[in-house]
């Protein structure tokens, strides 16, 4: 008896000592990063800037690999059903949180089969509107959609996309009626906002700014709940009038759900020293986003708020998964 339960001991120590061997020389290999969305966008460029220094910092590559398709949706189920070692990772965005209030039968749940590492980034969108708009502020805004329902129309990348959200969201607290015009992809959408072809857009600081200098676009607020370093002149949609107001890009780091902890939590230490490295900062804040850098925990709170809230805009627009 007594030499079977020393045997099981031993088992066990030997399995604690793999396991911490695993963590304590992590990563011993490569890392697969995988943005679930397609190559030269915003994600694959913040992943393209971020993981390099990671790989510095840690002595390997994280190579950077776009598993686009199905809304982002086919790249994230790529992660979740990857063992749980720390070795294939998901950068996603705004989407993340928008498919799983949108898709009713997704292939994974969007907190619980991931283990959240840390939020890196978030910024506002611009609230912009071509310059034929007989509207300078919201408050414009807003009463001219009133006197003209269903005549303003507003582009997105698509249906269900975040700008898609932001505007049901706009329209939803405004109480105003305007048409959505989907398009297959944001190039197309904001080309056709910038030829007049549709009045509004949420856009993201990055795209819209140049064509707002350029007095082809007039800015009118910015989405977050906070006025924008980069446009500390331009107001926020909510203190516009429009009450609640909030929708942001943003972007984080999930591994599979179990991973161990000290591995989220190696990860987690050095990005958020990196997103906030001046050199790094600097070029973010020019697109107008923000270097976050929060803990797991809280990275995981913020994720339960985005789905619960894009749930109820999902539900009282009647949008579905195209």
């Amino acid at each position: 008896m007594r030499s079977g339960g020393l045997a099981r001991s031993a088992v066990l120590f030997a399995a604690c000592g793999s396991a911490f061997a695993q963590v304590f020389d992590y990563p011993s290999k490569p890392v697969h990063v995988v943005v679930p969305y397609p190559p030269g966008g915003a994600t694959d460029a913040v992943g393209r800037i971020v993981m390099p220094k990671l790989g510095e910092r840690l002595g390997t590559t994280f190579p950077v690999e776009n598993r686009s398709g199905a809304g982002g949706t086919l790249g994230t189920e790529i992660v979740a059903k990857a063992p749980a070692d720390g070795y294939m990772l998901a950068l996603v965005n705004g989407s993340h949180a928008v498919n799983s209030a949108l898709h009713r039968k997704l292939s994974y749940d969007a907190v619980y089969d991931f283990s959240p590492v840390t939020l890196l980034l978030s910024g506002p969108a611009l609230l912009v509107v071509h310059t034929s708009v007989h509207a300078k502020n919201v408050r414009e805004l807003i009463a001219l959609a009133k006197a003209n329902p269903g005549k303003l129309h507003y582009a997105s990348a698509g249906s269900g996309t975040p700008p898609h959200l932001a505007a049901e969201l706009f329209k939803s607290l405004a109480g105003v009626n305007m048409v959505h015009v989907p398009y297959k992809g944001n190039a197309a959408a904001f080309g056709d906002l910038v030829a007049g072809q549709v009045a509004v857009s949420f856009q993201s600081v990055a795209t819209a700014l140049p064509q707002v200098k350029a007095e082809k676009l007039r800015a009118l607020a910015v989405t977050s709940a906070r006025r924008s370093a980069v446009l500390p002149e331009l107001p926020t949609v909510a203190e516009s009038g429009v009450r609640g107001y909030e929708a942001t890009s943003w972007y984080g780091l999930l591994a599979p759900s179990g991973t161990s902890s000290s591995i989220t939590g190696k990860l987690n230490q050095e990005l958020v020293q990196i997103v906030r490295l001046p050199e790094l900062a600097e070029r973010f804040r020019e697109q107008g986003l923000e270097p976050v850098g929060n803990t797991p925990g809280e990275f995981t709170k913020f994720l339960h708020e985005e789905i619960a809230k894009w749930r109820k805009v999902v539900a009282a627009s009647g949008m579905k998964a195209e």
